[in-house]
């Protein structure tokens, strides 16, 4: 940030370029996730309230971001092939991922609570908020089930692009304040935040033996060399390698 100020103003209000500068930038350092075990996931799962526990149960199971999770829409949801479609993730990148099978029924009748309120909105005029210009070319859109967020808010508020009423999906500040209390009456002295479920689930799949590759586009990343951060995190559990001391 400080090198490209620099440049815009030699470029753009002294009026001469910069030049060649002679220095490298800096490289930042790797810094290993902290991720929990299954029986700390448990712990941490069985204390939260039931729609924070969907949600953190989400995360942990397919491996998506907060943002992710929250943004789905009745649409994404395949039972069938239990599967989750992310859309415009990181890098604005659709995927697939799993879908546990014990979520299922939570995942429904949840799903026919955000139905229900769409109804209701819907009599008022009032739908999800939609992508720039859907809205526009699919006037209908908001009364489509599909289109409504699983997790939406509890208010309505403007449309940032728009400026008309809808309701937009639950803020991820509302995860976070659940999930503190629960991680200090688990007695866990890790720092643990939502992202530390998406960790923990790319680790536990590569300890179960799961193909990196598959990790890979589980995750949704682009270079296989972000993903294999999580092989340095496994211990004796990756590729059945075991400390030389346990042998003596």
């Amino acid at each position: 940030m400080a090198l490209n100020a620099l440049v815009f103003l030699y470029r753009h209000i002294i009026g001469r370029e910069l030049g060649d500068l002679g220095f490298t930038h800096a490289v930042r350092q790797r810094q290993l996730p902290v991720v929990l075990s299954a029986a700390e996931v448990l712990s941490i799962i069985q204390k939260l309230p039931p729609l924070p526990c969907l949600i953190i149960s989400i995360l942990y199971g397919s491996g998506l971001r907060i943002s992710e999770c929250l943004r789905l829409r009745v649409q994404d949801i395949d039972f069938n092939r239990l599967s989750l479609t992310i859309r415009d993730g990181k890098g604005n990148k659709d995927r697939l991922t799993l879908l546990s099978s014990k979520l299922v029924p939570q995942l429904t009748q949840q799903i026919e609570q955000a139905l229900s309120r769409q109804k209701k909105d819907n009599q008022q005029g009032i739908g999800p908020s939609l992508p720039y210009a859907l809205n526009r070319k699919y006037p209908n859109a908001f009364r489509q089930p599909g289109w409504m967020f699983v997790f939406p808010s509890t208010s309505v508020c403007p449309h940032p692009e728009t400026g008309e009423l809808c309701r937009h999906h639950l803020h991820d500040s509302m995860i976070r304040k659940a999930l503190k209390p629960a991680v200090q009456a688990s007695g866990l002295r890790k720092k643990v935040g939502c992202h530390t479920f998406r960790h923990s689930f790319a680790t536990h799949l590569l300890q179960q033996g799961c193909d990196i590759r598959t990790v890979q586009e589980l995750l949704g990343h682009n270079d296989v060399s972000t993903t294999q951060i999580y092989t340095h995190v496994l211990g004796q559990h990756y590729a059945g390698t075991s400390s030389p001391l346990d042998r003596l």
